[in-house]
């Protein structure tokens, strides 16, 4: 989908969208199969790990009452979390159409869904996201989106590969009275004059698990859970048993995550490539704080223009230029000078695209065959600065890449990958 397009040209695009994501359509046999979906077709939906993420799209994010959707399958390696939302679809259709499942394969070997939503650990997602593309299914997959720069590259290549409709979930760019896309609209149509740097406030990166071992309880598969990261005994900080109301601590610890840093970051660096313009490309190196010892703050990435976007300050991202600042977050939006906000944009002003909400705007495209506004390549690129900078801090050492090629410029290839558990190595497509 373009990304930019004219205020004459905005008006009659909004309404469009607008209209296209409120349109509830008749329930027919599923086209998906046959190369699309027609549009007043309603998708068919399997939605794979089941934790609060899961339970917030399908409850909070309104996904169990869209009639553009339907539910037909859930999977989760534990069982209490399985036929919970198993449950929760059942309830909400008003039947026992629901099936549950404990290997996602099982789900993604189905002809009769067309897509599949993954909220995982990130540290299965890039596996999950490949054999979707193998089963030919469209994915909407929650951010961060890998857990390594050679998972995003692989993610990119199999999605064109098999020509899917991918939507990454960082929903900053629809949602929230749509003020992401307005301080981005005011930074790319240069009302803060060049700039100069971007602060992302966001917290620490991973470190290495250190949990002791706990006795796991009956009705988790802890192999499957622990999937390609590193065999180590059960915690209960990993993968909390049964339904809980939290986000579990499993996002602290390098072997499944990059931390909180890539928990938020992979929305607020998201938009900071947003503004910048750079949703096909990135820095072209990483550059850790001078004087300081072992940092967890304060790494920069630095763009070919000149542009820097550095790791500290105020949560969200803060535009600095030569004429002017712009501070987003999902709670406010501020500007100095204070007016800068009610500048007009003029008449052949670039502006961003809105759309009704995330989901919308994936249901929109995979009938239409577009691609949404968190495209697989917006996601990989986005993970692949939080990335840079976790090497960056992990390494002790500045480094240097390529974003057009997707390579290291100085030596340090290795760092794109880790060692893969045997039995569960990435999917070729």
């Amino acid at each position: 989908m373009r990304q930019l397009m004219t205020r004459r040209s905005f008006s009659k695009a909004s309404v469009r969208a607008v209209a296209g994501g409120l349109a509830a359509p008749a329930i027919l046999p599923s086209l998906a199969r046959a190369g699309g979906v027609a549009v007043n077709d309603q998708i068919t939906v399997g939605v794979i790990g089941l934790g609060i993420r899961a339970r917030n799209l399908m409850n909070g994010a309104g996904w169990l009452k869209n009639e553009n959707i339907r539910i037909l399958a859930v999977c989760d390696v534990d069982t209490t979390r399985r036929e919970d939302r198993q449950n929760m679809v059942n309830k909400a259709y008003g039947n026992t159409d629901c099936d549950a499942y404990l290997d996602y394969h099982e789900l993604l070997a189905r002809d009769d869904i067309d897509a599949v939503c993954i909220a995982t650990p990130d540290h299965w997602h890039a596996n999950m996201i490949l054999d979707a593309c193998n089963a030919g299914k469209d994915i909407y997959c929650e951010k961060p989106l890998t857990l390594t720069i050679g998972e995003a590259k692989a993610c990119i290549d199999a999605v064109r590969k098999a020509d899917r409709v991918f939507q990454t979930g960082s929903q900053q760019r629809t949602e929230y009275g749509h003020r992401f896309a307005q301080a981005c609209e005011l930074v790319r149509n240069g009302l803060i004059g060049k700039v100069l740097n971007v602060n992302v406030g966001v917290g620490d990166p991973a470190k290495w698990c250190d949990l002791e071992a706990e006795e796991i309880e009956s009705g988790l598969d802890w192999d499957r859970w622990l999937g390609p990261a590193p065999w180590r005994a059960y915690h209960s900080e990993l993968s909390p048993r049964g339904v809980h109301g939290h986000y579990p601590r499993w996002r602290a610890y390098r072997e499944y995550s990059g931390g909180y840093f890539t928990d938020m970051g992979a929305h607020h660096y998201d938009i900071a490539q947003w503004g910048l313009g750079m949703d096909e490309s990135g820095p072209i190196r990483v550059e850790l704080p001078e004087g300081s010892r072992e940092p967890m703050r304060g790494a920069r990435l630095v763009y070919e223009n000149g542009a820097v976007i550095t790791h500290g300050g105020p949560s969200g991202t803060t535009f600095i230029g030569t004429g002017g600042m712009i501070h987003v977050d999902r709670g406010r939006l501020t500007s100095t000078p204070d007016g800068l906000l009610k500048e007009p944009l003029g008449e052949d002003a670039k502006l961003l695209p809105r759309h009704p909400n995330h989901l919308s705007n994936w249901v929109d495209c995979i009938r239409s065959r577009e691609r949404p506004i968190c495209d697989v390549e917006v996601g990989a690129r986005t993970i692949t600065c939080c990335h840079l900078v976790n090497l960056a801090y992990w390494n002790q050492r500045d480094l240097g890449w390529d974003p057009a090629a997707w390579r290291f410029t100085d030596g340090n290839n290795a760092l794109m990958h880790y060692k893969r558990r045997e039995g569960y190595e990435l999917p070729s497509v």
